[in-house]
């Protein structure tokens, strides 16, 4: 399991960090007269969309005639992928909108990691570096030796699972139940998933700034 969800995480911090700027830049483009703050808030609501519509989704699949328990175990897992790469890309983003670049993928998988941890993500990271920060993403992204990082990460790593799988393994079941209840149940149990997310990390990397980084060159300028 732990192989499955680094691969996971590692594809999805991997395959979406040079699309990140991108995505931000598209949003900036619909919406060119909104702030930093209206952005990221813009992006939390994408992204609570995206997985509650994908958790109701797959728990419709077991009220489908014919549809076998093997089929639909399989979709859950196709969608729990695909809600840890949507919380990749978010974790990404958001840090992308504070200037906070990831320069590795090590990086990225203990950003994305202890964003998805929370508050004992905070902690493993402390005691990792030694560093005490109200915005502890930004000690990730400092100048920590290698071989404390992917110490670090392993932690972060086997933390996760012991979380994740606890709060899931009741979610799957819940959306294996037919007759249209595993919908209900896989929407609302991703929603609540996903604003513990988003929760976490307004607390990780703290208000947005007031003006885009390159409002400040022109002014500066």
């Amino acid at each position: 399991m732990e192989k499955v969800l680094v691969s996971v995480l590692d594809n999805g911090s991997r395959l979406q960090a040079p699309a990140v700027a991108k995505y931000v830049e598209w949003v900036r483009r619909s919406h060119p007269a909104e702030s930093p703050a209206q952005i990221v808030e813009r992006m939390e609501k994408m992204f609570l969309l995206a997985v509650t519509g994908s958790g109701s989704a797959v728990g419709a699949t077991a009220a489908i005639p014919g549809v076998g328990t093997v089929a639909s175990i399989a979709a859950v897992g196709a969608e729990s992928a695909f809600f840890l790469e949507a919380a990749a890309l978010l974790t990404l983003a958001v840090a992308s909108v504070h200037g906070i670049s990831a320069a590795d993928h090590q990086q990225r998988r203990a950003l994305v990691l202890s964003v998805a941890l929370g508050e004992s993500g905070m902690e493993i990271v402390q005691k990792a570096t030694g560093v005490t920060a109200k915005n502890w993403a930004t000690a990730i992204t400092s100048r920590i030796p290698g071989p404390t990082m992917k110490g670090m990460n392993s932690t972060l790593v086997r933390k996760f699972i012991t979380k994740y799988a606890a709060r899931r393994s009741a979610l799957i079941l819940g959306k294996l139940v037919p007759a249209g209840i595993g919908a209900a149940i896989g929407g609302a149990g991703n929603r609540a998933i996903g604003k513990g997310v988003v929760k976490n990390s307004r607390e990780a990397f703290g208000p947005a700034p007031a003006r885009w980084p390159d409002e400040l060159r022109a002014i500066e300028a």
